[in-house]
């Protein structure tokens, strides 16, 4: 897809394949183990709880996970 070694830019094949230059620059990193577990109870307590906003799922959680609040949850 894109060649680093072409002598085209990689700003113009970029350009040629339609996508961002962002994405071409861009290197995914790993999910902390934390943030993992953190999103697997949050599912759990979800389907549990399907009625439960943010604010109830952050007191939910609170024993598990005393330092997450309701906008991490909630986003």
């Amino acid at each position: 897809m894109i060649d680093r070694t072409h002598a085209l830019s990689l700003t113009r094949q970029a350009e040629a394949l339609g996508i961002s230059r962002g994405m071409v620059y861009y290197v995914p990193c790993a999910m902390s183990e934390y943030n993992l577990d953190l999103m697997r109870t949050i599912d759990a307590r979800h389907l549990d709880f399907p009625f439960a906003g943010a604010r109830m799922l952050r007191r939910l959680l609170r024993g598990e996970f005393p330092d997450v609040g309701r906008r991490r949850i909630g986003s």
